[in-house]
């Protein structure tokens, strides 16, 4: 029980600063690259292209942080990177809930929608690596 427990806080530690780490780089870069379409840190959510983009690469953070779930608890590791996922998707609520003015509610839907998928792909490559 406390592994499954460890293994969760561990997955979203690691989507978190995985995600994060990519948004610092990425952000500005985004900024610089394309400055009439992207002029803010406000425009990227609202720029197709750019939200699209972010969905992936927070995707394959949701990914990773279901590998490393699966990884830590051993047992059962796309049950375990599900639970994160749904884990994932209640902190998701809660920051739209707080924050919904940062994005448009179709990347927030997009988000709720594809995060417990993307968590289950994590476990899965975990699972076909042992």
């Amino acid at each position: 029980m406390i592994r499954s427990l460890l293994a969760i806080l561990a997955g979203i530690a690691v989507l978190t600063a995985t995600s994060f780490a990519i948004e610092s780089v990425a952000n500005p870069l985004l900024m610089r690259l394309f400055p009439e379409a992207i002029p803010n840190e406000a425009a990227i959510n609202r720029n197709v292209a750019a939200a699209i983009f972010m969905l992936f690469y927070s995707g394959l953070c949701v990914a990773v942080g279901g590998y490393v779930c699966g990884w830590i608890a051993r047992r059962a590791p796309i049950a375990h990177a599900a639970a994160l996922g749904v884990v994932q998707v209640g902190m998701t609520v809660a920051a739209m809930s707080a924050f919904q003015a940062k994005a448009p509610m179709a990347t927030w839907i997009a988000t709720l929608t594809l995060t417990i998928p993307f968590a289950v792909a994590g476990g899965v490559l975990r699972k076909r690596a042992t």
